[in-house]
């Protein structure tokens, strides 16, 4: 049987550095989707702390970048889980 150069084999799985990564390309069925959506994950993530104007630079006064921290650690620890 020739090989399919677009499906992945059950059986190669990335670091687990780059599982979250991996759950992302995988939940999406359409290849450029999924790389978009990975793109967008990486620049939202640098674009949120230019967001914030205020004077006040200590975590101690951005309860919502707090909020979106710990929801961005969930997110990871989840999508590492699952692509594990």
């Amino acid at each position: 049987t020739p090989a399919n150069p677009l499906n992945t084999p059950p059986h190669i799985k990335p670091e687990w550095y780059f599982l979250f990564a991996y759950a992302i390309l995988r939940s999406i069925p359409n290849k450029l989707g999924g790389v978009l959506a990975l793109i967008l994950s990486i620049l939202i993530l640098a674009i949120i702390p230019l967001l914030h104007t205020s004077k006040q630079r200590s975590m101690m006064f951005r309860p919502l970048s707090q909020c979106l921290f710990w929801i961005l650690v969930a997110n990871l620890l989840t999508l590492t889980w699952i692509g594990g």
